[in-house]
């Protein structure tokens, strides 16, 4: 049974992070999380899939400005697997975004629309979602 979360009022800036744990289902093709401003406009589309006609077991990782994709960053080395619980932490810098994936590998896509707030999250596809957190950045500024 596919799930989405869609969040429109988030709050994201450099040095936050998102937490999200889950099951991934058993029969999982594919699952997304997605970091922008709405729908059309995302600055990070993470697409875990299992099944992808090319590459097998991959994450894709994209954007997407004005509802016109980008180019694809594919990575083949696959950790998540079907049927396992998952916690991932998807951190926001201001160039790039880091998502922590289990066994401590690690996936960075840059931040190619040079956004500074997300205020639009969506976690759509086959995971059952079981927590969600966001973790604000400390930010030890002077004046």
């Amino acid at each position: 049974m596919s799930m989405e979360l869609e969040v429109k009022n988030a709050e994201l800036r450099a040095g936050d992070q998102l937490k999200v744990k889950g099951v991934i289902l058993h029969d999982a093709e594919r699952f997304q999380i997605d970091l922008g401003c709405d729908v059309d406009d995302l600055a990070l589309h993470f697409n875990p899939r299992f099944h992808d006609d090319d590459d097998g077991a991959v994450l894709v990782c994209n954007s997407k400005i004005a509802g016109c994709w980008g180019d694809e960053k594919r990575e083949t080395e696959n950790p998540l697997q079907k049927g396992s619980e998952v916690k991932l932490a998807l951190k926001m810098n201001e160039d790039v975004f880091e998502v922590e994936l289990p066994g401590g590998q690690e996936v960075q896509f840059p931040n190619r629309v040079g956004l500074g707030v997300i205020s639009y999250i969506r976690i759509k596809g086959d995971f059952k979602l079981t927590s969600f957190k966001i973790s604000s950045g400390v930010c030890s500024c002077s004046s």
